[in-house]
């Protein structure tokens, strides 16, 4: 099999069942000692079983995780704290670099990562124990750092909104990315950070071709609905910048500057960009998809990617792994910066959210009652 590819065979096979999900496959978990392969025995048998398969559903299982905060200190982002109140995201973007993360569950990063999904019904609970912890200092905090929080399934539980209000009790600042329009359902709250200089919303726009994004990210927003979202933020005050990301060689990169000049329109003040990844699991599903969806530019597309990440398909060493290397790379970085420049969407200054604000909001009486025992 090309370097990182799943297998044609396995695709066409599941092309029923895989319908409307990014992924085009089912990877074995990275951490199994033993694998799988189907296999024909010539009387047509596997063919007629898998074309007899319905589509994927989504399905939930509680997360019993014993904390809401993830730490990190990446050099690369921007934070150094997040909450995830998913773990698996249905938008189904194929590069997402989250993917791998379902393989320390015992799951597929491919279909498994958008269809098998975690949730953490007690996130908000945990979240405001960690935040009544002494000696606890108050940076900005990311949502939506690992998977979105406003993907479809938040809809119905609503876990973001709990960790948004417990945020706006504790006046906690708080940064999100998505790429769904669902975040206007909480712009009673984002209106209320934004005026106390809590909140910063980016939408992620990774095309705004609606068939090139039905393919590449299938159940995200619509790239007019996510310009739709951020004027809707702008307009009620709530700053706003867009995401990006990411920038695929021969693929998407030609619209960088068209992305950045429609959502200066819509409002957005800040940008950023992020070349594409590849790590682990990534690379062969990546393969796979532009394989199947653009089997003439395919080969074009891979070389480019590896002559920004020093002939290999992905770098992981910190200050390389976002923007890459070389001449394709730089080339990208400097059409951003000029970009981004022209549309004033460079600027920092006033940018920092107010840390000052934080306070531990008083217990209830019954929780200060069993304090003293």
């Amino acid at each position: 099999m090309p370097e990182g590819s799943i297998g044609a065979a396995a695709s066409t096979l599941l092309e029923g069942a895989r319908k409307g999900r990014g992924a085009t496959a089912n990877p074995a978990v990275r951490f199994d000692r033993l694998a799988t392969e189907a296999f024909d025995d010539g009387w047509q048998t596997l063919e007629e079983s898998f074309a007899e398969l319905p589509p994927l559903a989504t399905t939930l299982t509680r997360d019993s995780a014993r904390s809401a905060i993830a730490w990190n200190n990446s050099p690369d982002v921007g934070f150094d704290r997040a909450v995830n109140p998913y773990r698996g995201c249905e938008h189904g973007c194929v590069y997402c670099y989250a993917r791998p993360s379902h393989a320390y569950l015992g799951l597929s990063p491919g279909l498994d990562f958008e269809t098998r999904l975690l949730f953490k019904p007690e996130v908000a609970a945990l979240l405001e124990k960690e935040l009544r912890k002494p000696g606890y200092a108050a940076r900005p905090l990311a949502l939506g750092s690992n998977t979105d929080p406003y993907q479809p399934v938040e809809r119905q539980l609503k876990l973001t909104r709990t960790v948004l209000e417990v945020l706006e009790r504790f006046g906690h600042p708080v940064t999100i990315v998505t790429k769904s329009a669902g975040v206007l359902r909480d712009i009673d709250i984002l209106g209320r950070l934004a005026r106390r200089n809590l909140v910063r919303v980016c939408l992620s726009v990774t095309t705004l071709d609606p068939a090139l994004a039905r393919i590449l990210e299938p159940r995200a927003a619509s790239p007019g609905r996510r310009l739709d979202a951020l004027r809707m933020l702008a307009e009620a005050g709530i700053p706003t910048a867009v995401l990006a990301a990411p920038m695929i060689p021969a693929v998407n990169d030609m619209e960088l500057e068209r992305i950045l000049e429609r959502a200066a329109s819509a409002g957005a003040t800040r940008a950023a960009y992020i070349l594409l990844r590849l790590p682990l699991e990534i690379a062969g599903l990546f393969e796979s998809w532009l394989r199947e969806h653009m089997p003439d530019r395919a080969e074009r597309v891979l070389s480019l990617v590896r002559q920004t990440r020093g002939g290999r398909i992905y770098d992981s060493a910190f200050a390389q792994r976002m923007g890459g290397s070389g001449p394709y790379a730089e080339m990208l970085a400097r059409r951003f910066q000029v970009a981004a420049r022209r549309l004033g969407m460079d600027r920092r200054d006033n940018g920092s959210l107010d840390c000052s604000q934080f306070a531990v909001p008083e217990s209830g009486t019954a929780e200060r009652q069993l304090s003293l025992f």
